[in-house]
């Protein structure tokens, strides 16, 4: 499951899952494109990279605005040519009691994590369809999604929603795009120490939730590397419209 001779574009690059899988990627012999609003990061990131021997471009892009997302494929393209995979991984969550959220932190989470995504996997596969990808059949796509589609969260109710939306967009776009060469599947992860939730699982109420996950214990987040390149590399050719929900057991 190498990744030598693949470009790999993955969104959210900045912390997290996307900064993790951007280093597998690297190890694994891919070209890397760090994608992400916060560009300072992106650039450390890159630098990082670079220095053990990989190669990698840092691009701004802003998954919400459609303009951003082509202007960061077209930085891409002019350093590495066609990106022949992503891994969608870009998301935000808007906590809060269903009765109690904002209106703008319910759409914050649609448009970045539903039509964000959407706007991403799009545009790669217009490029990939018309570099020939049918042809080749070396499209790749991975959406990043939550166990939240299959879990009850309260005060997470429009991030649980907005995962399920992921899981159908991939089974859709595996479907319309399963002729022209392009694979498209989805891991489901449970929590993870990462930046984002680092404050919460600190907290009384974070503890009491990790203690009743059936392993009293948040996700390794290297139980992810495996999957993430197995889908990424050339021996998933016959794995499209998956959904395979990783998540040390927190979602029973």
């Amino acid at each position: 499951m190498r990744l030598k001779g693949r470009t790999v574009l993955i969104t959210g690059a900045s912390s997290g899952f996307g900064a993790h899988f951007s280093r597998i990627v690297a190890d694994a012999g891919g070209r890397v494109v760090l994608a992400a609003r916060r560009v300072d990061r992106i650039a450390a990131l890159r630098d990082e990279l670079a220095a053990s021997g990989a190669e990698a471009v840092a691009v701004a892009m802003d998954v919400t605005d459609e303009a951003s997302v082509r202007a960061a494929y077209d930085a891409a393209e002019a350093r590495f040519g066609t990106i022949d995979t992503i891994i969608a991984n870009a998301g935000v969550s808007g906590p809060g009691r269903s009765t109690d959220v904002p209106v703008a932190a319910l759409r914050g989470v649609l448009d970045t994590n539903v039509l964000g995504l959407f706007l991403t996997v799009r545009e790669g596969a217009r490029r990939m369809i018309a570099a020939g990808s049918r042809e080749t059949g070396r499209g790749r796509v991975l959406l990043v999604g939550s166990m939240a589609a299959v879990a009850h969260l309260p005060g997470e109710v429009m991030y649980c929603a907005s995962k399920a939306a992921v899981a159908n967009l991939g089974r859709n776009f595996a479907r319309e795009w399963v002729r022209q060469g392009i694979t498209v599947n989805v891991i489901q992860p449970g929590f993870v120490l990462t930046e984002m939730a680092a404050d919460w699982f600190a907290s009384p109420g974070g503890e009491k939730q990790i203690a009743g996950f059936p392993k009293g214990r948040l996700q390794p987040i290297g139980s992810l590397d495996e999957p993430v390149l197995f889908f990424c590399s050339d021996a998933a050719e016959a794995a499209t419209g998956a959904v395979l929900t990783i998540d040390d057991g927190q979602s029973l």
